[in-house]
């Protein structure tokens, strides 16, 4: 065990927050040249080293056997646990993309001017420590932390035990990726080892400024009653995949199979497929054969049963509708209309992804318009939820939520903003008397805080 190992498991949740938030005042303050280039020192640090992150993870892969087993772990978990050497390729892949990305930070929103001489300023900034819960996914150590990284934010990890030793070994190889850049502080990522680190950090407001919570529902919603620190999270991950009447079947399938079997433990994996009435009868046995091929247990309503011809489709129940699978398992409905169709999906969505299927433009645009979701998607499989994908980089997590952040979460997520007032001897009480008044005169959008000859800051 390193030495660095050694420290976080001998201390409390709550000095290791201290360390972060002492931590995270130093990484405001780093330039964005080497925030790139220890990404960069990372990415190749996890390439040279990719036997110990497979090596690690083998050992957490033939522990968790056991648990698939005995059925305390899911297959879908199991699956989120495991890495390759594409995986590994692929954490310093996203590492790098990460790098090649504008700085959010010390960027000017909007400016001012209240009066002569006297700028208001709004900037970005980071959020400053941000906590994140999550279970399986050992991928998810350097994607969050490189967002954390580049955007100024010191980060609070708590894995599942399931990937123990695989996000101990990512951190360790984090913090010697880091150690030529004597800037940036070993403290700026700290990992929590046990259950009671957890119910630790749900109280530590005052030094953590925002908990994510990557897991199932009863997870999340589980963090958010308990936690004292604003929480941003998605609880379910229930997609929908609406084929319309006006849709051409072939991209339907297409789209049908990969929203359900290109990934099917991810979130925005499609969970229900409604289809129109009018094309059930043509388009059904063709998707369910598809379906089944690919190892797809299919549920279905009565029209579904009826129509598909299949008499290996199950009856599905009400339950059906409102159940993340993260498997092989798709509900079918047959619907009458686009109207019961979103009707259906007001109903038992999650607000994450929806996606339409349709050569019907007016249909499409009401669809993109009316459903109340993080991500509508037309023509499109809802797998494309996704920060990577999004071209963010990476992501932090889903938002279902509409406060700070929605839909998958990037470097902007992680920041926020404060005003800069900069005047010259300025005082409210000379407004309150009437001696002068405010201009309020929106500056320039690219408008930036800069010293002007006689050393005073103005607008550019």
């Amino acid at each position: 065990m390193s030495d660095a190992t050694a420290k976080i498991s001998a201390s409390t949740a709550a000095e290791l927050a201290r360390l972060a938030r002492a931590a995270s005042r130093k990484l405001v303050k780093l330039s964005l040249q080497t925030r790139n280039s220890a990404l960069l020192a990372i990415a190749d640090k996890y390439e040279s080293e990719s036997e110990a992150i497979l090596k690690a993870n083998a050992a957490d892969c033939a522990a968790a056997q056991e648990l698939v087993r005995s059925g305390t772990m899911t297959s879908a978990a199991y699956a989120r646990l495991r890495l390759d050497n594409r995986g590994v390729s692929e954490m310093a892949g996203r590492l790098r993309e990460v790098a090649r990305l504008p700085d959010p930070l010390h960027r000017t929103l909007a400016a001012t001017e209240l009066d002569e001489g006297l700028v208001l300023y709004k900037e970005t900034c980071p959020l400053g420590v941000v906590a994140v819960v999550f279970e399986s996914r050992p991928d998810v150590v350097p994607q969050v932390s490189a967002l954390a990284l580049k955007s100024g934010n010191a980060i609070l990890l708590k894995g599942g035990a399931e990937a123990a030793r695989t996000n101990e070994t990512l951190v360790t190889l984090w913090k010697e990726s880091l150690l030529p850049f004597e800037e940036i502080p070993q403290d700026s990522l700290q990992l929590l080892h046990s259950r009671g680190d957890v119910m630790e950090l749900l109280q530590l407001d005052r030094d953590v400024d925002l908990l994510i919570p990557r897991g199932g529902r009863e997870f999340v919603e589980y963090i958010s009653r308990n936690s004292r620190i604003p929480v941003l999270g998605h609880g379910e991950g229930i997609c929908h995949v609406y084929v319309d009447a006006a849709a051409n079947l072939e991209k339907a399938i297409s789209i049908t199979m990969d929203a359900k079997t290109q990934y099917p433990a991810a979130c925005n994996a499609a969970e229900t497929l409604l289809v129109h009435e009018k094309i059930a009868g043509e388009f059904l046995p063709r998707v369910v054969s598809k379906l089944q091929s690919a190892g797809v247990e299919v549920r279905g309503c009565p029209r579904v049963l009826a129509l598909a011809r299949s008499a290996s489709i199950k009856p599905a129940s009400e339950a059906d509708w409102s159940t993340e699978y993260s498997d092989l398992i798709l509900s079918i409905k047959i619907v009458g209309s686009l109207d019961e169709a979103l009707e259906h999906i007001h109903r038992y969505g999650s607000q994450h992804t929806e996606s339409v299927v349709t050569e019907d433009a007016e249909a499409a645009q009401r669809f993109l318009e009316e459903v109340d979701a993080a991500g509508v998607f037309h023509n499109a499989s809802t797998r494309f939820a996704d920060g990577y994908r999004y071209g963010l980089g990476s992501e932090v997590g889903i938002s279902n939520g509409k406060l700070h952040a929605r839909g998958p979460m990037g470097m902007e997520g992680l920041t926020i903003y404060k005003y800069k007032l900069v005047g010259s001897g300025h005082v409210v009480a000379d407004y309150a008397a009437g001696k002068k008044s405010f201009r309020h005169r929106a500056l320039p959008p690219r408008a930036t805080m800069e010293k002007n000859g006689n050393g005073a800051p103005g607008a550019t």
